[in-house]
């Protein structure tokens, strides 16, 4: 008989403001409706959202907004389990905790993709800073006695800085869409050297350093171009940095591009950049792997995780320009390298695939149960 699971996540994949952890999460719970249990997910609404639907098998419950969806959750949650029984909740930690323990007695799997910590500082003001980075405080507590699952061996070692004990703790490494990213020998790369950035525009994924980066690029490779793919509220800062550095000839922002679209960039494109402050994983790292593309990312938390220094890639010291410029000239000036870690990156892309996460996942929520 299927299991009844309640997720509980900021946002679903279909916010505009949904990343990584959104897509995590719907992979998992996607293929836990496929395997037969009944999935229900919580979340906040946005704009033009309906207050709930079913998609990919997933039951959509939203309520609240993006700022105020944690405080309005312990009403909407209390009134959901009078009416209905579940056998386990899935609580995702990606912004600020929910500390659900404290309103319900049912067993609790916590997903966390990464906490901010101090990090929290670089992407928004210092008040609102102040007030994740205190929320992430009481997690040791609030949330003593329960599992834990996260998606990279830093992430772990974080918790476990924060006296949450390495026993409840499980490591389930993101997967890909195989079917969608594909490496196509048949299909060449831009002529011209090309550097990717794909994803969210946000302040501390330091695209800013990848643009500060290419002066010293264009020294040595007069032809490379930079393409950015992706939306976000630090996009007019990074235009104005492109003004200013009179880059406007090299750098171009396609916004926000298709699946198919975004695919077809990540296999013609000649590396791809992660110059993130932190990251619980890095999925964009092995996707461009497997279009048969090398990266290149800052040695931080989480990134690290997701390349295989000389094999699928190159890490800098994150914030030093100098060392991403080196690291840039270095693969775009030599075809032998870029083609050991086109190879590299492929094996390593095909270690991890969404089938593997979900059936691990599972795993880990019937333990929780029967125990």
């Amino acid at each position: 008989m299927g299991l009844k699971i309640l997720a509980i996540n900021w946002q679903d994949i279909s916010n505009p403001q949904a990343g990584g952890a959104e897509v995590h999460l719907t992979e998992i719970l996607a293929r836990l409706v496929q395997k037969g249990h009944s999935v229900t997910l919580l979340c906040s609404g946005y704009e033009e959202a309906v207050k709930s639907e079913e998609k990919d098998g997933i039951r959509i419950i939203r309520t609240g907004g993006r700022y105020t969806f944690n405080w309005v959750l312990p009403f909407k949650l209390k009134k959901l389990l009078r009416h209905e029984k579940f056998d386990i909740i899935l609580e995702d930690i990606n912004k600020i905790p929910f500390f659900t323990p404290l309103f319900h007695k049912l067993p609790v799997l916590v997903i966390i993709p990464h906490l901010f910590s101090d990090s929290v500082f670089k992407e928004i003001n210092f008040f609102l800073g102040l007030y994740i980075y205190l929320s992430e405080k009481p997690v040791p507590k609030v949330y003593r006695g329960f599992k834990f699952m996260v998606i990279s061996e830093s992430t772990k070692k974080d918790l476990v800085a924060k006296n949450i004990p390495a026993e409840d703790i499980s490591v389930v490494e993101c997967g890909i869409d195989h079917d969608l990213y594909q490496h196509d020998p048949e299909s060449p790369k831009f002529e011209t050297p090309t550097i990717i950035y794909l994803g969210r525009i946000k302040k501390y994924k330091s695209v800013d350093d990848l643009i500060k980066a290419m002066p010293k690029v264009l020294e040595k490779i007069p032809e490379a171009e930079l393409l950015i793919v992706g939306e976000g509220d630090y996009k007019p800062v990074l235009e104005k940095l492109v003004q200013d550095l009179k880059l406007e000839q090299k750098v171009r922002f396609a916004g926000f591009v298709s699946q198919e679209q975004k695919v077809k960039f990540l296999q013609k494109s000649w590396v791809s950049v992660y110059p993130s402050l932190k990251e619980g994983w890095g999925l964009t790292n092995i996707e461009a792997n497997a279009c048969g593309t090398p990266v290149i990312a800052s040695d931080v938390p989480g990134l690290r995780d997701s390349v295989l220094p000389g094999k699928s890639g190159l890490l800098f010291e994150y914030g030093k320009i100098q060392n991403l410029s080196s690291a840039l000239i270095q693969i775009l000036s030599d075809q032998n390298l870029r083609n050991r870690l086109i190879q590299g990156g492929l094996e390593w892309a095909r270690k991890f695939s969404w089938e593997k996460t979900a059936d691990k996942s599972l795993e880990i929520i019937e333990s929780i149960i029967n125990q």
